[in-house]
């Protein structure tokens, strides 16, 4: 199947920052950090993640006092995140618990037998490898889901992932570079139902919708917070074979990140049980729905919630 690329704006762009990065920091010397230096985080190209890395921000500022820097939208999603934390250009991320354990680990989704014990070896083996850990678990479980448009569902009769098996071969399938590659994503949901896609399109997160509205592409991933399968003009199919795994978010955090700023950690750990999957898909409506920004969304909620002072 042949692979496009819809877009490269925003991965390159992603790619400028990180050499300037490069040239000024080398990761393993940045224990050594300066009077006043910033916490920088990092986040995908995705609304949830602007939202969260906006939280973050407001956390770490008003809790902790500690200036941030904050990278919204870097092209590739963890592909690019991950080797960028490793050379110290970022201290933290918004990462997804099996996006660690089969991306950037390299398990296969059943090597663990609990969601639980998934979170205690990506500790161990995150802390071991890369001098990293995770911290903390917000509450949602941002896993994938097979989008078709609703037209395309009502055109087919397709309300399960099997039901698309029978006309694959007619559509076009366009996904972020994370799914298409990684095991558990179109591979492995390919594989479980025999899917057969006409085409293949390489597309950044945060431009599939408006690809598959437009027509350019007639299947995408969703994700289960996604504010845009709640419209009636997307549809997400059933997983009717139960293959998707889970997907929790938490924040990747640098080691020395926590010793170069002591209130760190314990600031991180307020994000912990702070969202559900229906709280995180009213918040992203906001921003893509209702037009607000994500960081007033961030504030409003944190202040709802009492975590910081309105």
């Amino acid at each position: 199947m042949k692979l496009k690329r819809i877009t490269a704006m925003l991965l390159a762009a992603a790619l400028v920052t990180g050499l300037a990065g490069c040239a000024g920091n080398s990761g393993t010397e940045s224990s050594g950090s300066k009077e006043g230096e910033p916490v920088k985080i990092a986040t995908k190209p995705m609304t949830e993640q602007f939202i969260l890395g906006e939280m973050l921000k407001l956390m770490i500022e008003e809790k902790a006092g500690y200036e941030v820097e904050l990278t919204k939208g870097i092209g590739g999603g963890t592909s690019n995140i991950q080797p960028a934390m490793e050379k110290g250009e970022f201290d933290l991320y918004p990462e997804y618990t099996s996006s660690g354990w089969i991306l950037v680990l390299g398990h296969e989704p059943g090597d663990v037998s609990s969601d639980e014990e998934m979170f205690e070896k990506l500790k161990e083996e995150y802390e071991e490898k890369y001098d990293m850990t995770w911290v903390g678990l917000y509450g949602q479980n941002n896993t994938y889901a097979v989008v078709v448009r609703s037209d395309t569902a009502e055109e087919y009769g397709l309300e399960t992932c099997s039901d698309l098996v029978k006309v694959s071969d007619k559509l076009v399938f366009g996904g972020n570079p994370d799914y298409i590659e990684r095991a558990d994503g179109l591979p492995g949901v390919s594989e479980a139902y025999g899917f057969e896609f006409k085409d293949i399109m390489d597309i950044d997160i945060g431009l599939k919708y408006e690809a598959l509205r437009n027509g350019d592409i007639d299947v995408t991933n969703g994700y289960t917070t996604d504010a845009q399968i709640s419209q009636d003009d997307v549809r997400a199919l059933k997983d009717d074979k139960n293959y998707q795994v889970n997907y929790f978010c938490s924040t990747v955090v640098r080691e020395d990140a926590l010793e170069r700023f002591p209130k760190l950690e314990e600031t991180l750990e307020l994000m912990d049980g702070i969202l559900t999957d229906q709280k995180m898909a009213e918040l992203n409506y906001q921003v893509e729905e209702e037009g607000k920004d994500e960081a007033d969304v961030a504030r409003d909620y944190l202040v709802s919630e009492g975590v910081i002072e309105g």
